[in-house]
Formats: structure tokens, C-alpha cells, sequence
């Protein structure tokens, strides 16, 4: 176990407010995606206990940054007493219990476990839980009302066998890494890792779906979600198939295919985003420009034909935003005429803006041994009028709360944990 004593888990307070409070998930999930879906049950008060190996078995473990208990940031080896921010980021909230699932005794306490949780989230490689014995076949026959969801990276079976799913993998494969970059260059990766984020999403929603199964069954349900499907599934919202057959490229940089103008242009001292889809929104640019006659050029007269120029008239457009300072683009758009134009701002703006911190879409961060680190981690962007959807906890020390679980879930005595621990498997 890392560090020295283990800090409090402070979120009892705002348990009994939270709409998921009184729920209970084993947590097998490693990485990003998984632990991702399982913070946002955490944040709306589910009770999420992530089980690893002794030792740790998630490999962001040991991802760089590590934080030390007095806050110092360092890409070092991993020393007693650090821990990596991205565990920091992604274990809020939740408790954290060891226990080696390969061997039997250990596979035992699990299906004790099961037996008193409402909800299995995993995200391990093809065939672990088969092969550790902790499947949803397995499991439903000690719990028939578990919900059991499977988050997998390229389906279940895998599409791509033997592949390791990377974000970078499910981007290249699943067609949206063709759609960013610029026209004429080459694919390029989303600046976020977009299906690691996105699919914990959806495997929420199916949680939440087969939860309200259950209220009318009585039954448990598996819930099956890949992040090549999610990502898949929001290609044809754009209708790229049917663009190109009028020539236009998948990729269209800072512009948009189908809309015009709608991107990002150039100023003096940085950039704005423009989109001015609607004909007063249009009329209110060549009016900036000082020429609102292009409003009757038949190029630029209705959407169809500004699309189908819009090299020429985003040409227009920022040989006037070239020479103006963001400031003063965005008063004569957006302030005098209502245009939607406002400064791109870089990531370190936002992660320090008062207003997202204060609305908890952003949460300085804790160190499990105690101490505000600097940095930030993500919220729960969700509002609720009657229900608390704050994220409230730090991260937990590896192993804190193996012995209280064990003994409330597994119903184990103090003398059996003594003997599971001595021989290595918790």
C-alpha cells in the first residue's frame, strides 16, 4: 500500500441528496474509459469500489505526472508516498480494496461481493473476466438483479482481434480520424481522447437504462458498449458520404463542410470562431466588412451558394479579422450586430476559469495523503434541481478500505482477513 494513513472518505454529507445514493458497483475497470464511467456514478452518489491486484493492477498507476504528499509535481520514478495525477483525477469518490483475482480464495470473496452489489463496470482486455471467473454468466447466478456492464474498445468480440484498443486505435478505425485535419493533409488524432471519454458516456446511459429494467423485472441485465461503436455511430450525423459526392473532402480544417461561414479565422493577436449560419447572422458580416451589398451576390445570396464558395468567402472574411485585434472583432460582430464570434481560448484559460471551478465543472484536485494539489481535475457538468450531482472526495490510497468491505460484503471475520492478507491475496 502506498503512502502512510489513509485519508477519511468525505463525502457521506452529500450521500443521502445524491439520485444514485444507496447503489453499490464493483469497479474492475483500468485506464481511462472505464474509471471515467465509473466517476460519474461515483459523482451521482452510487457507492463505487474499485478492486485492483495487490500492488495495483491499473495501469495509470503509473502514468506521469506524480504528485508527491506536499504537492510537487514530478516525472520521475514512482516513489513511496506519490501518486499519479491521473489516478487522482479519475479515482474521486470512490474506495479502493485489493484483492487477487486469480486465485480461487480471492475469486470467492468477489462472488461474495457480487452478491450485495447492484452493478459490475469493467473494462479489462478480451477474456480476462472469462478467465478470471468474474463474468457476467458467472456472476448473475449469485446476483440475477446485477447489472453487469462491459466496456470494451473494439467490441465484444473484438472486430480487430488482437489489437490492443488505444484511443488512438478506436480514432483511426472508427472513420473519425479521417474527418479532422486539413483538406489535402493527412488524418489526424482529436486534440482529446475522444472515445475514451465518449463511450463511458454511453455505458451510463445503458447503467441507468437496465437499472429501470430492473425496477419492472426484478432482473439484472448485461450492458455491452464499445468505443468504436460510439464513435462510429456519430460519423453519419454529418452526412459525409453524401458531401463528398459534391466534391467536398472529408476533412475540412477549421471550416465546416456544410455551413458557411463557420470556423475559425485569424486576427492580430489570435482567433475567433465566426458562425453566422443565418441570413441576418450573414448580412450582419458584410456589414463589418462595409459591404453589405454581397448580401445580393449570388455566390453568397443563401446557404447553398456560400458553401459552395466558401473558400472565396472565407478568403473575404479574414483578410478583414487579419488586421483587427480579437477584441475588436468580436465588438463589431458579436456586440454590435449579434453575430456568435467570441476569442478561442486556450486550454490553461479554461482550466482556470473561476466560473467552471466555481459551478464544479472543474474541481481542484486533493492529494490522497491530504493537501489541494495544483491542478484540476473534471466535474459532473449535470444540474439536478432536487439532487446533489457535485463530485466531493479525493482519491483513496491504494487498499484503504479492503478490511471494511470485506467484512460488510464478504461477510468476513477479522481473523480470515489476517489470513487472506498474510498469504498475499488481498
Amino acid at each position: 500500500m502506498l503512502g502512510s494513513k489513509p485519508t477519511d472518505i468525505d463525502v457521506a454529507d452529500a450521500a443521502a441528496s445524491k439520485p444514485l445514493a444507496g447503489l453499490r458497483v464493483l469497479d474492475l475497470t483500468v485506464a481511462l474509459s472505464g474509471p471515467y464511467g465509473t466517476l460519474i456514478l461515483a459523482a451521482l452518489g452510487a457507492e463505487v469500489i474499485k478492486v485492483e491486484m495487490p500492488g495495483g493492477s491499473d495501469i495509470a498507476r503509473f502514468n506521469p505526472p506524480f504528485c508527491t504528499p506536499e504537492g510537487n509535481m514530478h516525472l520521475g520514478a514512482l516513489e513511496e508516498g506519490d501518486y499519479s495525477l491521473s489516478m487522482m483525477a479519475r479515482n474521486r469518490a470512490k474506495k479502493s480494496v485489493e484483492l487477487d483475482l486469480k486465485d480461487p480464495r480471492g475469486r470467492e470473496v468477489f462472488r461474495r461481493m457480487a452478491a450485495e452489489a447492484d452493478i459490475v463496470f469493467e473494462n479489462l482486455s478480451d477474456g480476462v473476466v472469462e478467465r478470471l471467473g468474474v463474468d457476467y454468466e458467472s456472476l448473475r447466478d449469485v446476483n440475477p438483479r446485477l447489472i453487469y456492464c462491459s466496456l470494451s474498445g473494439l467490441g465484444n468480440p473484438s472486430r480487430f482481434p488482437g489489437v490492443k484498443a488505444m484511443d488512438i486505435t478506436v480514432q483511426a478505425v472508427s472513420g473519425a480520424m479521417d474527418t479532422t485535419g486539413d483538406a489535402g493533409g493527412p488524418p489526424m488524432r482529436f486534440g482529446l481522447p475522444i472515445s475514451d471519454l465518449l463511450a463511458p458516456l454511453y455505458a451510463v446511459i445503458g447503467v441507468q437504462a437496465a437499472l429501470r429494467a430492473r425496477e419492472q423485472t426484478g432482473r439484472g441485465q448485461r450492458v455491452d458498449v464499445s468505443m468504436l461503436d460510439c464513435l462510429a455511430s456519430l460519423l453519419p450525423f454529418e452526412h459525409l458520404d453524401v458531401m463528398q459526392q459534391f466534391g467536398f473532402p472529408p476533412r475540412s480544417g477549421n471550416q465546416h463542410a456544410r455551413l458557411a461561414p463557420f470556423g475559425v479565422f485569424r486576427t492580430s493577436d489570435g482567433y475567433v470562431s465566426i458562425a453566422a449560419a443565418s441570413e441576418s447572422w450573414m448580412q450582419g458580416v458584410f456589414d463589418a466588412l462595409g459591404r453589405p451589398e454581397l448580401i445580393e451576390d449570388p455566390r453568397f445570396s443563401s446557404r447553398g451558394p456560400r458553401v459552395a464558395n466558401s473558400t472565396e468567402l472565407n478568403r473575404l472574411i479574414e483578410a478583414w479579422t487579419s488586421v483587427r485585434s480579437t477584441d475588436e472583432v468580436i465588438h463589431e460582430l458579436a456586440e454590435r450586430r449579434g453575430v456568435p464570434c467570441v476569442p478561442v481560448r486556450s486550454a490553461a484559460e479554461v482550466l482556470s476559469d473561476k466560473a467552471l471551478i466555481e459551478a464544479g465543472v472543474l474541481a481542484k484536485l486533493e492529494h490522497p495523503f491530504g493537501g489541494t494539489v495544483d491542478a484540476v481535475g473534471g466535474g459532473i457538468p449535470i444540474r439536478l434541481s432536487g439532487s446533489d450531482t457535485r463530485l466531493v472526495g479525493r482519491a483513496r490510497p491504494l487498499g484503504a478500505d479492503t478490511d471494511g468491505v470485506l467484512r460488510e460484503m464478504a461477510g468476513l471475520s477479522d481473523d480470515e482477513i489476517a489470513e487472506l492478507r498474510s498469504e498475499g491475496v488481498i
